[in-house]
């Protein structure tokens, strides 16, 4: 019996690419093994390179492959190979080394290895690359939502990220391909579909005239997808047709990930960012002119350089108005090759964690907030898995639930109402 493992870092991306080089090991007979009990022939470390802290997590997940299996093959993939190829094939422990292209190849590399017991690497520059690589999961091991990749690369080089050095140019899946798909995950029993993407705010501009709207229509047409929802996407894809024409489908779901990054003109600019808070700020109002109680989430870096109280307070005076219902708060990390890791007026690390504290204590009020607004609706409930004596799930604008009750429930769609508020989770009970 042959056995793999895969150790997963980073984004949704990954976690998509995860599952279908999964997939691809199933259909060669591979068995997959407990990465935490059991001992494997193959494993696949799916790297990040987003921060240098995830370079040396990275680092830390190939040596404990080795650790556990001397003999076995290390394959590792992804951000951190495409950035620093050389850096990854000088690691003793690494056998194989795939970029973020032609991990379709992961099990024909795998047994060549095995033959020829000679170091692989097959990292090239993904510079001028715009074909999108078609490598694609028909499940995942929650059988209600299924993530599905429809974009990869980004050109908009913000001036703290490594991911267009690491991903390329924008590529974005054809809408025949992803319909496929689709169907495919229907007839499999999924019921909600996340687009994801490193930049999916850009689908479509490689391919003529088409954009994420016209994906999403294409989607919402497919007979048993009740639900399509995005991952996170810049507020420029916001106007009002793209609004009038994501409800036409009554499929889309009232949540949107809005990345913000800062509430500052100022540091938004030495982010280059490419939009104003106050561009910002009209975006989020245009979502609540169409989806009211629309769920709005945010990422928030503080601490970059230069940052000042000011800039900082221009940022809490932002989300307050906006009142984001939940909030996802980092602390600027330098990243080595990033035009932001050399910018003068670093800030001190303990005024980083300072802010970082301050944004997650209104975070936590925000979303209590916003669950409360919530309550005396009539809800409708995706539930995914039993915990307890609950079972768990989400509504369309990302409240996640709890129903208590001893009803079999996954995969199911419930009308609910919240009778109550626990931090980021709401109590709720069936609609009668």
């Amino acid at each position: 019996m042959k056995t793999f493992s895969i150790l997963t870092l980073g984004c949704k991306v990954n976690q998509y690419e995860s599952e279908a080089m999964k997939e691809l090991f199933e259909k060669n007979q591979y068995v997959e093994v407990d990465k935490e009990t059991d001992v494997a022939d193959v494993y696949i470390v799916n790297t990040c390179t987003v921060t240098n802290l995830s370079d040396r997590k990275s680092r830390q997940y190939i040596r404990r492959a080795k650790r556990e299996n001397p003999d076995a093959i290390v394959a590792v993939v992804g951000c951190y190979s495409q950035v620093s190829p050389k850096e990854v094939e000088s690691l003793e422990d690494v056998d194989i080394i795939i970029g973020t292209s032609e991990r379709e190849r992961i099990v024909e590399l795998c047994e060549n290895y095995k033959k020829d017991q000679g170091k692989i690497n097959i990292v090239r520059s993904l510079k001028g690359d715009r074909e999108f690589q078609k490598i694609k999961t028909t499940r995942e091991h929650i059988m209600t939502r299924s993530y599905m990749k429809v974009q990869d690369g980004c050109n908009r080089f913000c001036s703290y990220c490594i991911i267009p050095y690491a991903r390329g140019e924008i590529r974005s899946r054809t809408i025949e391909d992803s319909l496929a798909e689709a169907k495919v995950l229907a007839k499999a029993g999924y019921k909600e579909i996340v687009l994801t993407g490193i930049h999916i705010g850009s689908y479509g501009k490689d391919l003529g005239d088409k954009r994420l709207i016209d994906l999403i229509e294409a989607i919402g047409k497919v007979q048993g997808i009740e639900r399509i929802r995005l991952s996170s996407v810049e507020p420029v894809i916001i106007t009002d047709e793209f609004m009038e024409r994501a409800i036409e489908t009554k499929k889309l779901c009232d949540h949107f990930h809005l990345s913000l990054q800062s509430g500052s003109n100022k540091i938004l600019k030495a982010m280059n960012r490419r939009y104003t808070r106050e561009e910002y700020m009209e975006k989020c109002q245009i979502i609540r002119k169409y989806m009211p109680y629309a769920g709005l989430t945010t990422d928030i870096i503080v601490g970059f350089p230069t940052e000042t109280d000011e800039d900082f307070n221009d940022s809490l005076d932002l989300v307050e108005k906006v009142k984001f219902s939940k909030i996802h708060v980092f602390k600027y990390s330098k990243r080595k090759g990033t035009p932001a890791a050399s910018m003068k007026n670093q800030v001190d690390g303990n005024i980083k964690i300072e802010r970082s504290e301050k944004l997650l204590e209104t975070n936590d009020r925000l979303m209590e907030e916003f669950i409360e607004k919530n309550k005396n609706r009539s809800l409708k409930v995706l539930f995914e898995e039993r915990k307890g004596d609950y079972y768990e799930g989400y509504t369309t604008n990302y409240i996640r639930c709890k129903l208590k009750t001893q009803e079999e429930l996954k995969n199911k769609i419930i009308n609910v109402k919240i009778k109550g508020v626990e931090k980021e989770e709401a109590e709720v009970e069936k609609e009668d």
